[in-house]
């Protein structure tokens, strides 16, 4: 059978299923993509057996539907190369050959029987639904997924947790060290529910869902969820298990207020941090009315550095310390031009929230202080 395509077309939607396939596969036929031709349209299915991507590609011209399995690196090198033009398929499924006819040339190579290639079921009626804006799914991916754990002990801290209830939609990551919680409050449910995304499934809608319009939907059962956004879909296994109570870690009291330039502070953080201890990274905060001091020393190889910010704050005269690279990741994930920074004492976890937040939503991030040796 023969069929035509754009190659810029497919070189695009190869390159963003080419991240769902593993080096190594436990199923030689995952070392390949799927491709699926049916009433003119190409689908193009890449998995890696826990993960299975979908995306699809109208055909220029078309002579029948089939169905075959594609080597993925001979298929990405060989398209990535070529300028936008058309590229003529030739596939014989007699003898599991294909040749591609482009602009001055031809390749030629094997392909495999698209039948062996592994079918996901999908999820049944009775499964929970979610439906969002692209984008603001995506921020909060964006800004959540550097706080994941890599715990082999605790796998339920390496993924990010989604947790609807009657208030609204909660999507919240922990390492155990440092929490971020972003809170969609026009998401909501009567019926409460959660699961907790995988990390390499996050990272691949992260990829897809920045150049996606309109609304994501993410249908979800206990063990699976199917999300379909703008051009493609992911399929992924859910991370098994229950999450800690988020809620119970954030202090509700805090009576000692920081609001600081978020640039500033973190240039501040960049040019201390080097003079701390390698291993601690630890920077001091000493707060006063209208100024903060940063401070770090390394005692070992005899080197500190302090340096003072203008700030307006309210509240005790205190001493704190935080890991100054765990700060710079939480700042870095902040879009706000000022952040404030709740404390209620030198012992207990400091809150950062940008100082405007916008309508619908409500980000928080928490950091657990480091033991100052006065």
């Amino acid at each position: 059978m023969r069929f035509t395509l754009s190659s810029t077309a497919l070189n695009s939607r190869l390159q963003t299923l080419s991240k769902v396939i593993n080096s190594k596969n436990s199923l030689p036929i995952l070392d390949c993509f799927l491709f699926d031709i049916r009433n003119h349209v190409l689908n193009i299915t890449a998995s890696d057996s826990e993960n299975v991507m979908r995306t699809s590609v109208g055909l220029d011209e078309c002579d029948g539907d089939c169905r075959f399995a594609v080597p993925n690196r001979t298929i990405l090198d060989s398209v990535k190369e070529l300028p936008e033009q058309p590229l003529t398929f030739d596939v014989d499924l007699s003898k599991m050959t294909i040749q591609i006819h482009y602009q001055n040339g031809v390749y030629n190579f094997i392909a495999q029987n698209g039948d062996e290639y592994p079918i996901t079921q999908d999820i049944q009626d009775g499964a929970t639904v979610i439906s969002m804006k692209s984008s603001i799914l995506n921020d909060n991916i964006n800004r959540s997924i550097f706080a994941t754990a890599q715990d082999e002990l605790r796998p339920v801290m390496n993924g990010i947790y989604f947790d609807l209830t009657e208030d609204g939609l909660a999507i919240v990551a922990s390492d155990g060290h440092k929490l971020v919680r972003n809170k969609n409050l026009s998401v909501k449910s009567d019926a409460p529910a959660s699961f907790i995304l995988p990390k390499k499934p996050a990272i691949l809608l992260r990829n897809v869902l920045g150049k996606s319009e309109g609304d994501t939907v993410i249908k979800f059962n206990g063990r699976n969820a199917e999300i379909q956004y703008e051009g493609g879909s992911l399929s992924c296994r859910l991370i098994e298990g229950r999450y800690p109570n988020y809620n119970s870690v954030i202090p509700q009291n805090n009576p000692n207020q920081l609001t600081v330039d978020r640039r500033g502070l973190l240039s501040a953080l960049r040019r201390v941090i080097p003079f701390a201890s390698e291993s601690s990274q630890l920077v001091r905060f000493h707060l006063e009315a209208g100024k903060l001091e940063l401070s770090s020393e390394d005692i070992d190889f005899a080197t500190s550095a302090k340096e003072s910010i203008v700030c307006d704050y309210s509240g005790q005269n205190m001493n704190i310390g935080f890991k100054g690279s765990s700060l710079i990741e939480i700042l870095s994930n902040l879009d706000s031009d000022d952040v404030t920074i709740q404390l209620a004492d030198p012992s207990r976890a400091g809150i950062i929230i940008p100082a405007e937040q916008t309508g619908d939503e409500d980000i928080l991030m928490l950091i657990m202080p480091m033991l100052l040796n006065d």
